[in-house]
């Protein structure tokens, strides 16, 4: 069985960090491309980063380029989001999800590229 499960989480004054993380098991993660998305009250869920298999690509919404980071230890089977200089508007559920890939160094973008998802966790940043 698959499970993707996101922690770090919680409460944060804008202008902090908080650094996500997403513990995969059941799959063989070096496989797998990581993405990171996130769904804000009322809004629908988008695209925030997104890592390849290896490691050496990387790609970002524009409101988070700069603040965000996407990593990943293949060795401990975790993908990161250290998120910085945090704004009220990036309140919202994140979610790590993993795609299935032959390509070391693609990096999907689109929801419906994923094949397993985290069940998410919360980021509030107060103003």
């Amino acid at each position: 069985q698959v499970t993707l499960v996101e922690s770090g989480g919680g409460l944060v004054q804008a202008g902090g960090s908080l650094r996500l993380s997403c513990a995969a098991s059941g799959l063989t993660f070096s496989r797998y491309a990581i993405n990171w998305f996130r769904q804000a009250p009322g809004k629908e869920r988008e695209f925030v980063a997104a890592i390849s298999r290896s490691g050496g690509s990387n790609d970002y919404a524009a409101s988070v380029k700069g603040r965000f980071t996407i990593s990943r230890d293949n060795a401990k089977n975790t993908g990161y989001l250290q998120m910085n200089s945090l704004k009220p508007e990036d309140t919202a559920v994140y979610y790590c999800a993993a795609a299935s890939t032959s390509l070391s160094d693609y990096v999907p973008l689109r929801s419906g590229d994923m094949t397993y998802w985290g069940k998410g966790a919360l980021v509030t940043v107060s103003s």
